[in-house]
């Protein structure tokens, strides 16, 4: 669990690679690293002697969603890593034999064997969706490498069950309920970037250079595990179906929404339409190392996207 392979690159030239990135002239390098069950491949940038800035991306997206915040964040001396998700872009398993699952725990497991295997210390930690639930799993149970964290578009302690659900919430969270049926599954395995741009289309209002944008990033979505990851995640998060038994124990301590010691900015689009905003409030019991929530005006799910300076704020923010 210790082998990091370099394939040094500049970003602009591996935008025109496998996987699409926007246009900036930062020089980055795309490594991968190998934990417990992934081969899992990042792109680190800025001074080797930097504190480290760890941003983990959201679903259904990849890492080209932190370019603006990179950008906006430029020489601000953070040596910067971000990871592809797995079953995103290049990230692959070790073996077939490992189940594919996109639990919370298997998320916060691969993120903390990433701290681990990179030897990060003193990280500040970001993400939004998937990402800020891996970063809140980490914070909570792994936090001796992270000081603080930044999440958005993903409440913490969200679990509730459906017959107390408000039914706009419900009317957000089809697309987690129609993986139950044929013609989910069907969506999910054959339909992906169809399934997808609608989603990007209607959790958020339209921000400039969207459908670039999406088009860049859906080469992520072929990779071969991404359907039976999401297909899993949401099964899995609706108890219709099991996780792995090797991540039993975390999944049950996550179950116990244990308390956050890490100082942490949680950031909630208003116009979140998978997320709702009333998903995100009413945390702050969990914290028990200061805890802000923003809310910002004209944002929806996609925050690195359509807000970069107000995330690279907040970073800041707590960088201080």
């Amino acid at each position: 669990m210790t082998e990091v392979v370099e394939k040094v690159q500049t970003a602009e030239a591996a935008r025109f690679g496998s996987y699409g990135r926007s246009a900036n002239t930062r020089r980055a390098s795309l490594l991968s690293c190998r934990t417990s069950e992934l081969d899992i491949g990042y792109e680190v940038s800025g001074p080797t002697d930097g504190r480290p800035l760890v941003l983990v991306h959201g679903w259904p997206d990849d890492i080209s969603c932190w370019d603006k915040v990179i950008e906006t964040l430029d020489n601000r001396n953070f040596r910067i890593y971000a990871p592809y998700l797995r079953g995103s872009g290049p990230t692959r398993f070790l073996q077939s034999s490992v189940m594919r699952s996109g639990a919370i725990a298997a998320l916060t497991l691969d993120l903390s064997q990433f701290l681990e295997v990179l030897n990060l210390n003193d990280v500040l930690l970001a993400g939004y969706d998937w990402g800020a639930r891996a970063g809140y799993g980490v914070a909570a149970l792994f936090r001796k490498r992270v000081t603080s964290l930044v999440a958005a578009s993903a409440g913490y302690a969200t679990a509730m069950s459906p017959t107390e659900m408000p039914y706009d919430l419900a009317k957000s969270y089809w697309y987690e309920w129609f993986v139950s049926t044929t013609q989910g599954e069907k969506a999910y395995r054959q339909e992906r970037r169809r399934l997808c741009k609608y989603l990007w289309e209607s959790w958020s209002p339209r921000w400039p250079e969207r459908d670039a944008e999406f088009d860049a990033m859906a080469t992520s979505l072929d990779n071969p595990d991404w359907a039976e990851i999401s297909l899993h995640a949401y099964r899995q998060r609706w108890h219709d179906a099991k996780g792995a038994p090797e991540h039993e124990d975390v999944e049950r301590r996550l179950a116990e929404s244990p308390s956050i010691a890490v100082p942490t900015l949680m950031l909630q689009g208003a116009d979140d339409g998978d997320n709702l905003p009333i998903t995100s409030e009413g945390k702050e019991k969990y914290f028990t190392a200061g805890y802000e929530r923003r809310l910002l005006p004209d944002v929806g799910h996609f925050v690195p996207r359509e807000a970069p300076q107000a995330f690279a704020r907040a970073i800041l923010d707590l960088s201080r």
